[in-house]
């Protein structure tokens, strides 16, 4: 498959992750040939999510920004954040602000396999078999599990509009019920320190939220958590969105950039 392939294929991944999620909470949604709209509405602060899903047509980007304006004319807001990974879309002149862009980073089947405990880890410069014994981490399967998780990524990651955390309003309970979506939960000593969520469409598996708290960082859990989740579904394509910050870990989990994106805002 080529880069562009690729590319789709962590769209649609990605598309498909926010409908469960709109599916859960109750909210409207749009799936066109070019992109896929949710409408978020946990609040009046909530913005929609828009996920460009393939190259635009060769009239360019016009049409698909006249489409999403009257989706967002029915909705009553136009508060958004459209994620662009063919880097046609510039909304500058509407007032919008975008991100720096970020890598489109898939991880293919025949990638260096993973070690089950990572052989850099380090908790507080005690030795591996003390991380091994203080460090565990578990897949989600209850609803207090959720919870916890939801806790680690809405401080770890931070998503500042869901602070203070309260329970259940970023990732509701219902979410466990999704097929193919899965959360992974770290813990040091018990206590929750590291975060993250995978979904799998039936074509790729997506990674999302990789979370550590401030006070777990640079300790090799985001690393810990992550190699957790893609041991559990081995040979598959796996796709994620990387920050600066994450991608040195996700190369070498044997992440390769297949293309970069910009979120406008």
């Amino acid at each position: 498959m080529t880069n562009r392939g690729r590319l789709e294929a962590a769209g649609d991944n990605a598309a498909a992750f926010w409908l469960a999620q709109a599916r859960v909470h109750g909210w409207e949604s749009a799936s066109r040939p070019g992109f896929t709209a949710v409408r978020c509405a946990r609040d009046a602060a909530d913005t929609h999510r828009v996920v460009v899903t393939r190259p635009y047509g060769p009239d360019g980007v016009e049409p698909l920004l006249a489409e999403l304006a009257e989706l967002f004319k029915e909705w009553s807001s136009d508060h958004f954040v459209l994620e662009d990974p063919y880097g046609g879309i510039d909304l500058t002149g509407q007032g919008r602000e975008s991100t720096l862009e970020m890598a489109v980073m898939v991880r293919e089947p025949d990638a260096p396999p993973i070690a089950e405990l990572p052989p850099s880890a380090r908790l507080a410069g005690k030795s591996p078999e003390t991380w091994a014994a203080g460090v565990s981490v578990e897949e989600v399967r209850e609803a207090d599990e959720l919870a916890a998780l939801e806790r680690v990524v809405v401080d770890g990651f931070p998503i500042e509009p869901r602070q203070p955390w309260e329970r259940g309003v970023h990732l509701p309970p219902g979410l466990l019920a999704e097929p193919g979506c899965r959360g992974w939960l770290g813990r040091v000593d018990g206590e929750p320190a590291a975060a993250c969520m995978t979904y799998d469409n039936g074509e790729t598996v997506g990674v999302y939220w990789v979370a550590v708290l401030p006070e777990y960082r640079s300790k090799g859990l985001g690393r810990a958590v992550l190699s957790a989740a893609l041991l559990a579904q081995p040979g598959r394509v796996t796709t994620l969105v990387a920050t600066l910050l994450g991608e040195p870990l996700y190369r070498r989990l044997g992440f390769v950039e297949r293309g970069l994106t910009r979120w406008w805002r």
